[in-house]
């Protein structure tokens, strides 16, 4: 048991009542029970003595405590230190950051939320990929009847990716694998991989440039899709000497998609290739970078069998969940959530600025700032509990930084009724605030909303960078996505961003409690509102929230919590040729047009396959039934 559960345990254990018990007897006091799981919180039985007598308005700011500066570095340097190693959800040092956070919310006097009585709601996520036991590559020379046989990891390793099967057949060279008629580049124009394993480059014409215009297209999955589009039997990708004279192999690593591409995929190094191609690798890509001419050829007299086998690592992690109960008889019931995700990136890796560097990524500002908003905000409002006319939520989400996981697994299993909850404030990343500028997203999913942010900025201390939009990238989006109002408070990117130098001292901590602070006032003003704040979905202008380089906009936002055979949906932009199609969150997309869809990227690369203006049919699952609608697209601008 590591220290902070120690302490934890042992507050517990000197106490008369278990903590069970203790809560068992605070539930019966106030009128509050579960039922099927959630939190229903009782219409009955406060007393009006315990409330207020005075009305509460949202215009009302007096006597709210103070936002502590200390108290916000104190929980940064603990989130961010090295002992908690980045707070990689999956690990022990994530849970150690769970177990801390749970800590603070039981020293305040919150209520638990989380699964059987305690703070955490625990869910199951794939954390990454490993090797298999069954991964082997053979070369045959098919004229000399001699068999060259490669060893996993150090000729030749899988991409996590990969069909698990085995694939023998001739290799046919294909440059960069890449099909870009659209682009005026086609490396698959003039040759026929039917049944044949492709050989391709790794990355572009462009080399490593991530922003180019080859983007979509250099990225190794989507290689892998056109190679099986094109009916090829399997993928090797190699790396092309302009990229790396010593000719590593890419390390194994997971893209968050548990989908496989349906054909087997490997990374090999070229050593084994370039004896049998009629010119020098060097001379093909040199060739492909300046002419962009297809260079693509058979590999004749060579025959590859290779079998891939790459393991999925299930992970557990939880959200932390504590609540202040209402006392206003008549509105109590209802629910404000504010939350911020206490993951990071670990040790580096995927998701990492810097993949091949491996040292604690420390993730100061992201998201152990707003870990620490959150904290301090659950303390100050402990203090007034009393005043609270609704329930106030507090939820640290857990593996943000793999796709919005948690949030997206509470509003599937909420611990209190979606239709109860009548907004979401999200923190992420509000450390390191510049000139007094506060980027705020959310601000049209309620009509309210712009004018309760102006009124607590009346003296203009900040510089309001407002966003109307619900979605984006954080927990908020979740929440929107089930028609709830939202705001998302960020205080902008910087050249830490996901890299190990996003430390604590990095932190200013005395303008985030400025910041705060706001907040605290902001969502003071929501709970004690005489009526629910109304939502309001956004006119989304179609934008480039589907992949760089696609010249089509259908406006679905992708759902990552769930593993499904096929692209799940969280929900659509409003006024989107998907809303217009009758999509709704929860849908699952199977295929899209002639392609079957297997997942996420499957998707993307079906929509740079269409142009504006094409009417597409969809088939959609919906619960347990199938059926088509017709999607007409838009162009992207």
């Amino acid at each position: 048991m590591n220290l902070l559960n120690c302490h934890i345990a042992s507050r517990c254990a000197g106490s008369h009542l278990s903590r069970a018990g203790t809560r068992a007897l605070i539930l019966l006091l106030t009128g509050i029970f579960s039922v099927s799981g959630q939190i229903v919180l009782s219409q009955s039985k406060i007393s009006n003595d315990t409330l207020s007598n005075r009305t509460l308005h949202a215009d009302d700011r007096t006597n709210l405590p103070s936002i502590s500066a200390n108290a916000i570095l104190n929980h940064v340097k603990v989130l961010a230190s090295d002992s908690l190693e980045g707070r990689r959800a999956g690990t022990p040092a994530a849970d150690k950051a769970a177990a801390y956070i749970a800590k603070i919310f039981e020293e305040n006097h919150l209520l638990p939320a989380g699964d059987n009585g305690t703070w955490f709601q625990h869910f199951d996520f794939i954390s990454g990929v490993k090797l298999g036991e069954h991964n082997a590559a053979t070369l045959t020379l098919q004229t000399e009847h001699e068999e060259r046989i490669l060893t996993v990891g150090k000729d030749f390793v899988p991409l996590s990716f990969t069909k698990d099967t085995t694939a023998s057949a001739p290799l046919v060279f294909v440059g960069y694998g890449i099909s870009a008629p659209d682009l005026g580049y086609d490396d698959y124009k003039s040759i026929d991989v039917t049944g044949k394993i492709a050989v391709a480059f790794r990355y572009s014409p462009e080399g490593e440039i991530v922003h180019g215009r080859f983007s979509r297209y250099s990225l190794p999955r989507f290689k892998a899709i056109t190679a099986r589009q094109k009916g090829a039997a399997g993928l090797v990708l190699i790396t092309g000497p302009a990229q790396d004279n010593e000719d590593a192999l890419p390390k194994l690593r997971y893209d968050n998609d548990p989908g496989d591409v349906g054909i087997p995929v490997i990374a090999l190094k070229r050593e084994f290739i370039e004896p049998f191609l009629d010119e020098k690798l060097s001379s093909l890509q040199k060739q492909l970078d300046s002419t962009q001419v297809s260079v693509s050829r058979e590999i004749p007299g060579i025959k590859l069998t290779m079998q891939t086998d790459v393991r999925k690592i299930p992970a557990r992690t939880a959200n932390v969940i504590g609540y202040l109960p209402g006392r206003d008889s008549m509105l109590r019931d209802q629910v404000l959530i504010i939350g911020a995700h206490y993951d990071h990136l670990g040790w580096g890796g995927e998701g990492s600025m810097m993949p091949d560097t491996i040292a604690i990524h420390h993730g100061a500002d992201d998201n152990a700032s707003g870990t620490a908003g959150l904290l301090e905000l659950a303390r100050v409002f402990a203090q007034r509990a009393d005043e609270l006319k609704r329930t106030l939520v507090f939820i640290s989400f857990g593996a943000e930084e793999e796709g919005t996981i948690g949030s997206q697994y509470y509003v599937k299993h909420p611990a209190f009724p979606l239709e109860k909850t009548i907004g979401m404030l999200n923190m992420d990343m509000i450390g390191r605030m510049k000139d007094s500028t506060l980027i705020i997203y959310g601000t049209g999913t309620s009509p309210e909303w712009k004018t309760l942010l102006a009124k607590f900025n009346s003296d203009s201390s900040f510089h309001l960078k407002l966003n109307p939009e619900g979605y984006g990238p954080s927990d908020q989006a979740s929440f929107y996505a089930k028609d709830l109002p939202v705001l998302f408070f960020f205080t902008g990117l910087h050249k830490d961003y996901h890299r190990p130098t996003d430390a604590w001292d990095k932190i200013n901590a005395s303008e985030e409690a400025r910041l705060v602070q706001y907040i605290n006032e902001v969502a003071f003003a929501i709970d004690t509102m005489r009526v629910r704040p109304l939502f309001t979905r956004v006119e989304s202008a179609p934008a480039s929230t589907e992949g760089r380089g696609y010249g089509v906009y259908v406006g679905t936002i992708p759902d990552f919590g769930e593993q499904v055979s096929g692209f799940r949906i969280a929900g659509v932009r409003h006024g989107s040729p998907a809303e217009k199609a009758g999509l709704q969150a929860g849908d699952i997309i199977v295929k899209f047009g002639n392609m079957e869809i297997k997942n996420l990227y499957d998707f993307t690369y079906a929509l740079g396959e269409h142009r504006p203006g094409e009417e597409v049919p969809i088939t959609v699952k919906r619960n347990n039934q199938t059926f088509t609608v017709t999607v007409k697209l838009e162009k992207r601008r």
